[in-house]
């Protein structure tokens, strides 16, 4: 697990270093360097070129664009550092260097091909989620190399459904993450029986087909003691189909996986973010590690019922606050980390943090 971040000189992220815990809820403004802090992660994640101990700012999981796009723009010195701690003191201080025309770092010090095959140990079971997630479709990708060997679904969640399809009726969800209303341990029962904490009494359907090595999915409602007729996803809203990676993610927690999901919010109701809340604490007892950048409140919520309801514990839980810092000379991110007591309550309340239903509440008065 890791357990402290260091950045300096990249982006807005001028100098920051903070401790890191089981659940890491990111929160603020936009554009006030969330992204960028969890780029980081995809940066090292995304880059391979080992013997020339390089990293890549162009790549699957995120593309920064060359290297002024990435240095701090008011940068004292021409280069970006990472550091990364972990549970088993491991510690890696990566230098890197700056050159404004290309899309590689180059490593000053550090980054050797030991270090980072020991980090690719540390990290190997890994899932980014991003915030552009697949909508729905008529058919869905599938790539036995993806789901199969890596166990992946895909940053855009597009590979969820083929995922369901393969493992759906196989896969033991870890007991710490059943829902009392599923039907069996399985994985898809398990599935349907969370979604029905978003959109009650839904539950999803998948059929490969091999013709064109495609998945189908649709979805029933409980109507009485039976189902309603299938729906195609491109009926029922994007809600349920922005979901259900995310749904699919967290119920495959396992211990040492680092899961890294963008606006897990996005399209959903606010009972159904406070449940995801809850799932995404549910998740983390399982040792894996989570990192949550989101807007919501009801998603912090969640996750503050879940401390007080001795779910989670408090002691896994960390909120970064990020905002912005300008003066006469410069301007960059502040990470600010707020703790939460056993009864779910917030050592502080930052400006611009919590307090937009009261501003707007108070309009209204």
């Amino acid at each position: 697990m890791i357990t402290h971040i260091d950045v300096k000189n990249f982006k807005s992220l001028k100098n920051v270093s903070t401790n890191i815990k089981r659940i890491n809820v990111l929160m603020g403004l936009n554009g006030m360097g969330k992204s960028s802090f969890i780029q980081t992660l995809l940066l090292l994640m995304q880059s391979d070129k080992l013997e020339e101990r390089v990293i890549d700012l162009n790549g699957l999981l995120v593309q920064i664009g060359q290297g002024r796009d990435a240095l701090y723009q008011f940068a004292e010195e021409d280069y970006i550092f990472i550091g990364l701690t972990f549970s088993q003191q491991q510690e890696y201080l990566w230098k890197f260097s700056y050159e404004k025309d290309k899309d590689k770092l180059k490593a000053m010090s550090g980054f050797t091909k030991a270090q980072m095959k020991i980090f690719r140990d540390n990290t190997k079971r890994f899932q980014y989620i991003s915030a552009e997630r697949i909508g729905p479709k008529d058919l869905y990708d599938s790539s036995s190399i993806v789901v199969a060997d890596k166990k992946q679904i895909g940053l855009l969640g597009e590979y969820a459904a083929y995922f369901i399809n393969m493992f759906g009726g196989e896969y033991i969800v870890n007991e710490r993450l059943r829902h009392p209303k599923a039907i069996s341990e399985k994985l898809l029962a398990h599935i349907n029986a969370w979604l029905g904490e978003i959109s009650p009494g839904v539950s999803l359907n998948t059929k490969y087909v091999l013709d064109v090595n495609k998945v189908i999915l649709d979805y029933q409602f409980d109507f009485g003691n039976s189902k309603t007729s299938s729906f195609r996803p491109k009926n029922v809203g994007f809600g349920i189909s922005y979901v259900l990676p995310i749904v699919l993610a967290l119920l495959t927690a396992e211990e040492n996986k680092i899961i890294v999901i963008e606006n897990p919010e996005s399209h959903i109701h606010p009972r159904g973010q406070a449940e995801l809340g809850k799932l995404i604490s549910l998740a983390s007892s399982t040792k894996a590690q989570l990192f949550i950048e989101t807007h919501s409140d009801h998603i912090l919520n969640g996750i503050r019922v879940a401390v007080k309801e001795n779910l989670v514990d408090k002691q896994n839980v960390n909120i970064l606050y990020f905002d912005k810092v300008t003066t006469d000379r410069e301007q960059y991110s502040r990470v600010k980390s707020i703790q939460v007591d056993k009864n779910g309550t917030l050592n502080e309340y930052p400006n611009n943090f919590l307090d937009e239903w009261s501003n707007q509440l108070s309009k209204l008065v």
